[in-house]
């Protein structure tokens, strides 16, 4: 073989092996990233299902993961006070390996303790819906990425702002309360109470635990004791379906304006035929979408926010039909900061 043949078949045969190479690392770059998306896991942690509004916010994590094409487990105690039930889920959660954690406690301090070992192997641990508290977390050595939620203050106070529209600025209101030490809820009794303090006389504050037969209850009591009042604040839709009942048993429907939170089908359906005046939508399904962006976020390598606002909105019989059309989804687009950092 001539020496110019021989260096025209091995430019050739340095060819080939460059472009397969290029091939290679072309085909090896897309799999691999597809791979490292597919592999990661998300774990989110709630109270219970038996509440529409943490199921919406299930269904919004898994959809949301299906989309991004990651995994998602989300798992819940057995009720809105099961903190036992809740923190045996996050501890087995915490041996199965997720890469991202993100966290709905029932009250400030329950999910600290089972949360030690995923902090431990420095996975990401997100704060979802309700505040965990700062200095004891701190004190554990847990710390988190983002806390995700609405503005609870907020919803307090625009329902104390359709309160006194309803009520004409006078009159006598209660306030159904949420479990005990819950950040939301005091929150939420915080700005409606401030919102009407010199214009409403609130007679009784009584805590329910976010739960609609406990609600039902307390209401017929609060009737008996305070059979002049013409407003309630509940601060979750279950216990403000749950006094709308009490009311109708007592023959008052529609003398006593009920104005609850969250959001859910059956208090946008009862905001629609007039048994509730009004809900303060929350969009849990919202939160849990936004959870699941701001994990894949964390694992691109990305910066989030450290406080992430979800979603709000009044709901009353003016927009009560649009909202149940476009349910679970808000009615009007908001600002994510988290979707636009997302790698697709």
């Amino acid at each position: 073989m001539t020496t110019s043949i021989r260096r025209t078949a091995m430019i050739g045969i340095v060819a080939a092996t460059s472009l397969t190479m290029l091939a290679a690392c072309g085909r090896g770059g897309s799999d691999s990233s597809s791979a490292a998306k597919s592999d990661f896991t998300i774990a989110i942690a709630t109270r219970n299902f038996t509440n529409p509004y943490w199921a919406a916010l299930r269904d919004g994590a898994i959809a949301e993961g299906k989309a991004q094409g990651v995994k998602v487990n989300v798992q819940a105690g057995s009720s809105e006070t099961d903190a036992d039930g809740e923190n045996a889920k996050i501890s087995t959660l915490a041996t199965q390996g997720y890469d991202c954690f993100g966290v709905v406690p029932v009250n400030a301090t329950n999910v600290i303790t089972p949360l030690v070992p995923v902090a431990r192997k420095k996975t990401p641990i997100l704060n979802l819906d309700t505040q965990i508290d700062a200095a004891a977390s701190k004190k554990a050595g847990v710390s988190y990425a983002s806390f995700i939620g609405s503005d609870n203050l907020q919803a307090g106070q625009i329902a104390g702002q359709k309160m006194l529209e309803a009520l004409g600025g006078k009159g006598k209101v209660a306030i159904l309360q949420g479990i005990a030490g819950e950040q939301n809820g005091i929150n939420r009794n915080k700005g409606f109470s401030d919102t009407v303090k010199g214009k409403l006389d609130i007679v009784q504050r009584t805590p329910a635990d976010y739960e609609q037969d406990k609600a039902l209850q307390v209401t017929e009591a609060l009737l008996k004791a305070h059979p002049d009042i013409t407003g309630i604040f509940a601060a979750n839709d279950t216990m403000g379906l749950g006094a709308a009942q009490a009311i109708k048993n007592a023959g008052k429907a529609g003398k006593i304006k009920v104005i609850s939170v969250d959001g859910i089908q059956d208090a946008l359906k009862a905001v629609a035929n007039g048994t509730l005046y009004g809900t303060i939508t929350q969009y849990p399904y919202a939160e849990g979408q936004l959870a699941v962006q701001a994990c894949l976020a964390l694992h691109q390598g990305r910066k989030i926010p450290a406080r992430v606002v979800a979603p709000i909105a009044f709901i009353d019989k003016a927009n009560a039909a649009k909202q149940i059309s476009a349910f679970p989804k808000p009615i009007e687009p908001f600002d994510n900061p988290i979707e636009k950092l997302i790698s697709k």
